[in-house]
C-alpha cells in the first residue's frame, strides 16, 4: 500500500512551479466580469 502521508512528506515543488505561478498572478488580464463592470459603469455614466 501507498503511505500517502510519508509521499506527502517527500514532496517539495519545483521552482519551475513557483515561477509560472509568479509569472501568471502577475499578468494583468481582463477577464468577463471585469468586462461586464466596465460596461455596467459605461452604462451608468450615460443616463
Amino acid at each position: 500500500m501507498i503511505d500517502f502521508e510519508e509521499e506527502l512528506k517527500k514532496f517539495h515543488p519545483s521552482l519551475e512551479v513557483e515561477d509560472a505561478e509568479d509569472a501568471i498572478y502577475d499578468q494583468d488580464v481582463t477577464d468577463a466580469a471585469d468586462v461586464l463592470v466596465r460596461m455596467l459603469k459605461e452604462t451608468k455614466q450615460e443616463e
